[in-house]
């Protein structure tokens, strides 16, 4: 027992005498260690771009997937699939509407909608123009599952009477009004006077560019809206359908889409003029787009990595061929041969460890540039310094661990001769 410990003991003693001698081999030759440290960092910086980006596209999904809805569905007019050349977008009516609310088992909430793409709000002294004015019937924000700060929804008799009320974001409402509440104050949409009549709560979305929020907009009735900007009253671009039960979606998308088959006089064999779009639907096309990003931005990072890593073994291989005459002496003097390993490997291990370090605070600097730029949501997690640090070491253990068995292979007699002659 007592000379298993001492075992044990001595070789951590050697092991600590290893990375001290291994520091100072570094700092003998700072430039070289710099070169190596710089490989292996940008090989880091890759890694730490990609995790953060696949994370960060993992939970803008499971956002788009919360703010959607897992029991709803939207229709859409056209076939926005297979996009046939010349077809007709504005294909959902009224009569779809009624019959979807009437006839499809299920049914909580129907609401067809209408927009209208950068319209100018003002209020007083100040305007802002909001990306997309909504049209909606009652209920707009229940069926969005939108709360509302203060104020009301939409409702029937808004509908009815073309009125002039809306529904302000909390974007807009910031713009006009500041921190002073918007409700009952009047705006103009594009000249029209509407009244607020309810403030949406802040939502916090952004769609995929990362430059428009789901809380810069206006909702306005839809008979209001198609009015004011002279649209297609028999019509709607698109409806939003919420079900009681999210566990029956699979039947309900089905009973849905053969209700409106049948509504627009679709024969066997022919392609639905409309589309079907769920949160299940939504959630497998940004799997589809995050696996593709994945595989890209995996074998540059493995890439960079791997140009890391011969980096290090070739200047590894260098440094034994310079230091034959140390390693000689080293031997001489009784070091065996698992000491001059661990030795070399310690060297790589602390270059690649620094360069682990450099390169997580590059991708960091990079991604914050590219979150700020609106082209990814980077996502930073405990595990990205863990994978790097691993990926760092491994990189240590296999690019290093040849060099360094050659270094404790040298015959000491020989090496000496030949440190002696150079």
């Amino acid at each position: 027992m007592t000379a298993g410990w001492s075992e044990a003991a001595h070789a951590a003693r050697l092991t600590w005498r290893s990375l001290g001698m291994a520091v100072t081999a570094i700092l003998a030759q700072k430039l070289r260690g710099v070169f190596v440290a710089s490989a292996v960092a940008l090989g880091i910086a890759a890694l730490t771009v990609i995790v953060a980006s696949v994370d960060g596209a993992r939970q803008k999904a499971l956002e788009i997937v919360e703010w959607f809805g897992p029991n709803a569905v939207m229709v859409l007019g056209g076939d926005i699939e297979n996009r046939p050349v010349g077809q007709r977008v504005l294909t959902l009516t009224w009569d779809d509407s009624r019959a979807i609310s009437r006839s499809l088992p299920g049914v909580m909430a129907v609401v067809p909608m209408r927009s209208k793409a950068s319209v100018v709000l003002r209020h007083e002294a100040k305007n802002v123009v909001v990306p997309v004015v909504v049209g909606a019937t009652e209920n707009y924000a229940d069926t969005w599952d939108w709360p509302l700060d203060e104020g009301r929804d939409l409702t029937l008799e808004d509908v009815e009477r073309s009125a002039k009320v809306c529904l302000i974001g909390d974007a807009p409402a910031k713009a006009l009004f500041g921190d002073a509440s918007p409700l009952g104050k009047t705006i103009l949409v594009q000249d029209l006077p509407v009244q607020v009549v309810g403030r949406l709560a802040y939502r916090g979305f952004t769609g995929g560019g990362g430059d428009t929020s789901v809380d810069d907009r206006i909702i306005l009735p839809i008979t209001t809206l198609t009015q004011r900007f002279n649209m297609d009253r028999k019509y709607f671009r698109g409806l939003r359908v919420k079900f009681y039960d999210p566990s029956l979606m699979d039947s309900h998308l089905e009973n849905l889409k053969s209700l409106l088959r049948h509504q627009h006089g679709i024969g066997p064999g022919e392609p639905d003029d409309f589309s079907l779009l769920s949160a299940a639907d939504i959630l497998k096309f940004l799997s589809a787009v995050t696996g593709g990003m994945t595989v890209f931005l995996g074998v540059t990072a493995g890439v960079a990595i791997l140009v890391g890593g011969f980096v290090l073994a070739n200047l590894m291989y260098l440094s034994v061929s310079e230091r034959r005459e140390e390693i000689g002496l080293r031997k001489a003097l009784g070091a065996p041969g698992w000491a001059v390993t661990v030795q070399f490997l310690c060297e790589a291990c602390v270059l690649t460890v620094v360069g682990a370090v450099l390169g997580i605070g590059i991708g960091i600097g990079l991604g914050e540039i590219l979150s700020s730029l609106g082209l990814l949501k980077l996502v930073l997690t405990p595990k990205i310094p863990l994978l790097s640090l691993t990926a760092a070491l491994g990189i240590a253990l296999v690019f290093g661990l040849k060099p360094a068995r050659k270094a404790a292979a040298l015959d000491p007699i020989e090496a000496l001769r030949g440190g002696g002659e150079g």
